[in-house]
């Protein structure tokens, strides 16, 4: 082919691709979708790969040796025998014999006799049968006291039980006998004269308690005082708690019936007998809910009071709302109420706080109209429990000891300023307290409490002979299988009292507001275990000597030693 020829064949081909591109832009684009599939067939070449059994290309290929196992054993004699597994010996401690009776005597300074007398007897399985008698007596000596000051103190009490299947009952009885002296004059060099008084006590009684029952339990008591200024008083107290079931739920309720009646030979100024005696009864329903860590009991107290002397009559309605919270478990613990009643006041109750009244009494019901509490408790650990509460109370008619004026027409051994009577009084107590327990083992415990007290009087110019402060601290400690120990130490702070002179029937208005210092006392005993039945024992009371007034122009005796033994014994 010519070259000429070969331009006219480019050329020719050149027209013919324009012409077929002009054509195809007039044509409409075809929107389907081609899908071209073209299998894939890869080829992989050979490896060399190193075969498991390659093969050998030695001239010689030598034969693996077969090769066998034998043991050479030899019989061998023995007399050896294995012998018997036992369990390990674990050490107990010898278990402490229990006794059901004691008894105890003791002697020390000041002529001091103390004895006790335990006794608990066991009729069959469901019956037991017991008493107790007690004697405390010393000559007294107090120094710079030239009047009498002795006392003796001498109680018997006998009981019975039963227990049966559904409900347990108890009976019981007893009777006391009690003698002081009015020594507290201010001025001991007037010449002495005859200053004893004492008191006798005589009750009976009972409780009975059901299992699964409407009625949970039932108590009740009589007792008779008196002394020998021919005074006497009745005390007849019925207690009862019940379940009353709404719907589900269940309402607590408890009865109270209480009567008091009783006479002295005269009142304190005049020639006149001077009687008392009123009755009332108390119903105290409560209903309990629990929320998670939330407990509240919400109740009310119902009390109608008839005074059978005075005639007339009232009812009291107070609150009876207690709740708990547990913020952290057992570490902290929130709790509170506020309640209230009309709490009895007796001749018996105020002999026993004050041995030194005057049998001219005016016996009255203090109104509590409401005690409201708030305070945390808890356990910082396993050995040390905490409490701390702040409380404030409504009182109405609260009894408070006042030291009777001094008579210059006195023709009683009390009226010469050397006895203490009662005043009522509406007093509002604020208090702030806390308490620390520690209980390290069974062996030592130590309990520590503290309390803060302030009062506002409506008319008594002080809130008298009760105290600002008051703390206790009480140790026991077991220092081995024989030897144990224990001391209690009390702090009692500032008080008020009044001195008051009267030249006729009625005081005068030259009174006098004394002050009783604070004072504390510390007690301690020391022991030892011969056997399982005797004991020896060592105690000290008034440690450090301190010549304090419990009451005004009452000095107590100094340092105070006894010593005793105890005998434990069964029938």
């Amino acid at each position: 082919m010519t070259y000429r020829n070969k331009i006219a064949g480019i050329l020719s081909l050149c027209f013919m691709t324009i012409g077929f591109a002009q054509e195809r832009e007039n044509d409409t684009i075809d929107t389907d979708v081609v899908n071209v599939i073209k299998p894939y067939t890869p080829t992989i070449s050979d490896a060399f790969k190193i075969k498991e059994t390659p093969s050998l290309n030695d001239s010689t290929t030598t034969k693996k040796k077969e090769i066998q196992y034998n043991i050479f054993s030899i019989p061998v004699a023995s007399t050896f025998t294995p012998a018997k597994g036992k369990a390990a010996n674990v050490d107990k401690a010898k278990p402490v014999k229990l006794y059901d009776n004691y008894a105890s005597l003791g002697f020390g300074t000041y002529t001091t006799i103390l004895g006790e007398v335990y006794l608990n007897h066991e009729l069959s399985n469901t019956e037991r049968v017991g008493g107790y008698f007690s004697h405390h007596s010393s000559s007294g000596d107090i120094e710079g006291i030239r009047f009498d000051n002795n006392f003796s103190k001498t109680g018997l009490n006998a009981h019975y039980s039963q227990k049966l299947r559904d409900y347990a009952w108890k009976v019981e009885g007893g009777f006391e006998l009690q003698a002081f002296n009015w020594y507290g004059l201010a001025d001991q060099s007037v010449p002495t004269f005859d200053v004893d008084h004492s008191f006798y006590t005589a009750h009976f009684g009972g409780d009975i308690s059901f299992d699964d029952a409407v009625i949970n339990d039932a108590s009740v008591l009589y007792r008779r005082f008196g002394d020998d200024q021919d005074s006497g008083e009745n005390r007849f107290l019925m207690r009862s708690g019940f379940d009353i079931p709404i719907n589900d739920e269940v309402i607590r309720t408890k009865v109270t019936i209480d009567y008091l009646g009783g006479a002295f030979d005269r009142d304190y100024f005049i020639d006149e007998e001077l009687k008392y005696g009123n009755f009332n009864i108390g119903l105290a329903p409560s209903y309990q809910m629990k929320q998670d860590d939330l407990t509240v009991n919400l109740g009310v107290n119902v009390v109608y009071f008839n005074d059978i002397e005075n005639g007339g009559n009232k009812l009291f309605l107070y609150p009876n709302i207690t709740a708990s919270y547990r913020l952290v478990d057992e570490i902290m613990i929130a709790y509170g109420g506020i309640q209230g009643g009309l709490l009895q006041n007796s001749y018996y109750d105020f002999a026993q706080d004050n041995p030194f009244v005057s049998p001219t009494l005016m016996i009255t019901p203090t109104d509590q109209t409401y005690n409201a509490s708030l305070g945390l408790k808890g356990r910082l650990t396993n050995n040390l429990s905490y409490s701390i509460s702040g409380h404030y109370l409504a009182d109405s008619n609260k009894a408070l000891f006042k030291t009777n004026a001094t008579l210059g027409t006195a023709t009683e051994n009390y009226q010469l300023g050397n006895s203490l009577g009662v005043v009522y009084d509406d007093v509002d107590t604020f208090s702030i307290a806390g308490e620390l327990n520690v209980d390290v083992n069974r062996n030592f415990k130590l309990a520590l409490k503290a309390q803060y007290f302030g009062y506002n009087t409506d008319n008594e110019a002080e809130a008298w002979n009760l105290p600002d402060i008051e703390a206790s601290a009480f140790l026991d400690y077991q220092i081995d299988e024989h030897w144990f120990a224990g001391a209690n130490l009390f702090f009692v702070g500032e008080r008020k009292d009044e001195i008051t002179f009267a030249q006729s029937l009625l005081p005068t208005n030259a009174d006098e507001t004394v002050t009783l210092d604070s004072f504390f006392d510390i007690n301690a005993h020391l022991g030892y275990k011969i056997n399982s039945q005797w004991s020896v024992f060592l105690k000290a009371n008034n440690i450090a000597n301190q010549d304090y007034q419990r009451w005004l122009n009452y000095p107590v005796q100094g340092i105070q030693v006894l010593a005793g033994t105890t005998y434990q014994f069964d029938f």
